[in-house]
């Protein structure tokens, strides 16, 4: 994959001629964080890796490759930080989920403080 946005990034600012494609394109790339900005889709960052990634998108619309084997191929390339979607699993996972245990295990600690009667 090339780093920059010239003639080995053909479609870095190029839309594919079928417009089905570009829309299945353009969806994904808004999904997809350019690795070099912060917080920046590669649909709306002007650094040269977005663009060669752009252009890696398009390609493989047009090969006929579907988002989620463009997306999957991605985040093998660049890790899970690619994308705005990280997956629910392994350490993504205990990360959405603990704010949800501790507020669990801290209403049940007020529930046992100050839910018992007093005689």
């Amino acid at each position: 994959m090339a780093q920059g946005s010239g003639p080995d990034a053909p479609y870095a600012h190029r839309q594919l001629e079928d417009s089905a494609q570009e829309t299945e394109a353009s969806a994904l790339m808004e999904t997809l964080r350019c690795i070099q900005c912060q917080g920046q889709s590669i649909a709306d960052s002007d650094a040269p890796i977005a663009g060669a990634m752009r252009s890696e998108v398009r390609q493989r619309i047009k090969a006929g490759q579907k988002p989620e084997q463009i997306r999957g191929w991605m985040i093998r390339r660049y890790g899970e930080y690619v994308s705005f979607e990280p997956e629910a699993s392994g350490a993504g996972l205990i990360l959405w989920l603990l704010p949800i245990l501790l507020l669990l295990a801290g209403l049940l600690m007020a529930r046992g403080l100050f839910g018992k009667e007093k005689p």
